[in-house]
């Protein structure tokens, strides 16, 4: 009779492991974290989505998806995608009153409202923005957001949306008159919408290099001011329009800062309460939902000179006191190398025009 045979003692039971996607939502900051500080000192630290803490995602444009606007763009950045269609109208001198006193170019611009952003969200472009929903709170402040840095950063001056009219010189051999002087008889307005087909985190940078993407490819029509009708007329010619050329190319740049309170050494930069913190650019859903702390600097090195710093248009911090000088500096840095790929990524159609 043959022997039965007993299990081994010393076999170890079969470990128990999950996959990433069910890790990470179990444990989102332990999963997280063991990414940015690997066991392994000499291993590179690496975000959940593969990329390092200062590598943005590569964008890609196409200009002129929409037939019916007068400028209009799709940008991606990994699964974050927005389309932008810039739609312009004629505003009248008559329906404006007391125009003539609101000062300097770009005052002017601000105080007729020339540059109206609109974002749309409510496309089913993620799990939390589900069709036919009113406008979130994140669709309104995005378009708050959008609209004063158009018009922080003097992006259109108001001579590129001035349509004005000088009237012909009096035939007055006894009294000779001065000149005609030019007259404005109403400006372009540019209604300016944004809307998300897909959302993967970031939205402002992605609605902002849209924006900056459609306006390169606006074009306006010839508008003139006819005398006899008493009313702006525009011509059909393609060829006649102008294409709308811009002041600067601010270039946005959003980080998020994510830190932990943890005994040890690790990778992430520590100061004397023992606090880790990693600056990581362009977030995705998962880790703006981790990251308490957040800040976007928008720069422009467009007048700059070759090695000279940028110029920081604005800055935007929300949460947190973990970024300081030192952090900063380092993040311009980042930004002004961003502004360079955004610029040689508005110059693949030839599209890009700055006025002189």
């Amino acid at each position: 009779m043959a022997a039965s045979k007993t299990p081994d003692s010393t076999t170890s039971p079969p470990s128990l492991s999950f996959p990433r996607a069910t890790f990470a939502k179990l444990s989102p900051h332990p999963f997280f974290l063991a990414h940015l500080q690997p066991s392994n000192p000499d291993t590179p630290i690496q975000r959940p989505n593969g990329r390092q803490p200062s590598q943005f995602r590569a964008p890609k444009k196409h200009t002129g998806s929409l037939t019916h606007a007068s400028g209009s763009a799709v940008v991606r950045a990994g699964d974050t995608a927005a389309v932008c269609g810039v739609r312009a109208e004629v505003l009248l001198a008559s329906d404006v009153g007391s125009f003539g006193s609101i000062g300097d170019d770009d005052s002017e611009v601000r105080a007729l409202g020339l540059l109206v952003p609109n974002v749309e969200l409510s496309t089913g472009c993620s799990p939390a923005h589900l069709p036919g929903q009113p406008p979130s709170p994140l669709a309104q402040t995005l378009a708050t957001r959008l609209q004063n840095l158009l018009y922080t950063a003097n992006l259109i001056s108001a001579d590129e949306l001035r349509i004005t009219y000088t009237p012909p010189a009096m035939d007055d051999k006894d009294e000779p008159s001065e000149p005609p002087k030019e007259e404005t008889k109403a400006w372009w307005v540019l209604y300016i919408d944004v809307l998300f087909i897909s959302l993967d985190g970031n939205p402002f940078d992605a609605a902002w290099s849209s924006i900056l993407a459609a306006l390169t490819d606006t074009k306006l029509p010839r508008a003139y001011w006819d005398p006899d009708r008493t009313c702006i007329l525009c011509d059909d010619a393609i060829a006649n329009a102008k294409t709308l050329r811009m002041e600067k190319l601010p270039v946005a740049s959003t980080f998020a800062v994510y830190s932990t309170q943890q005994e040890g050494p690790g990778k992430g930069k520590e100061d004397g309460s023992g606090l880790k913190k990693w600056i990581l650019a362009d977030p995705d859903t998962f880790e703006e939902g981790l990251c308490k702390e957040s800040l976007t600097v928008v720069v422009d090195c467009s007048s700059a000179e070759p090695g000279a710093p940028a110029r920081i248009v604005t800055l935007e911090k929300q949460g947190g006191v973990a970024v300081g000088v030192a952090e900063m500096k380092q993040v311009a840095k980042v930004a002004a190398e961003r502004w360079a790929i955004w610029k040689r990524v508005l110059e693949e159609t030839g599209s890009l025009t700055f006025r002189s």
